[in-house]
């Protein structure tokens, strides 16, 4: 009997040295495990979509846009419209006051040729009359002429703003 357990005493150390074996192997298998892990999970960097599902998101965008734009181009349209119409007033305006600066021109000369003749025969009441008559069509020259020069910057201004502001949308 002593024999029998003898061999199973030893047969039962050889299972231990073999169980020892197995576990420091799988410890060192298993030891890295966490990093293998982590190194292995999937990281979805980009979702993939269906097609379909694409051009449905487009089309909804585009549903959505669409009216917007259309209003901001009517929108910019008027305007435009609106600022020709107001160029095409002030380009008349500024004839029709470059007509009657013409026609003060022509009057302011044939009445220093009047004065020339008044300087003859010399009557003060006329000729204070006439010079006084001068200096006021002088002035609404001036005033006239100020007058456009300001319409036109005010002009050049609002193409200026709404250039920017198209370009800006």
């Amino acid at each position: 009997m002593a024999e029998s357990l003898s061999s199973s005493v030893s047969s039962l150390r050889s299972s231990l040295q073999l169980l020892e074996s197995s576990i420091n192997i799988l410890d060192s298998g298993v030891n890295d495990f966490p990093r293998l892990s982590k190194t292995l999970q999937i990281t979805r960097h980009f979702e993939l979509l269906p097609e379909l599902a694409l051009r449905e998101a487009q089309q909804a965008i585009l549903n959505e846009i669409t009216p917007s734009i259309a209003h901001l181009v009517s929108l910019a349209s008027n305007q435009v419209d609106r600022l020709a119409r107001r160029g095409e007033t002030l380009r008349a305006k500024c004839q029709l006051q470059e007509g009657r600066l013409s026609d003060d021109q022509v009057s302011y000369s044939a009445h220093t040729g009047c004065l020339r003749d008044h300087r003859t025969v010399p009557t003060s009441g006329d000729s204070n009359d006439k010079a006084a008559e001068l200096k006021r069509h002088r002035q609404k020259k001036e005033r006239l002429k100020y007058a456009v020069d300001r319409l036109e910057l005010q002009s050049r201004q609002r193409e200026r703003e709404l250039r920017r502001s198209m370009a800006a949308q």
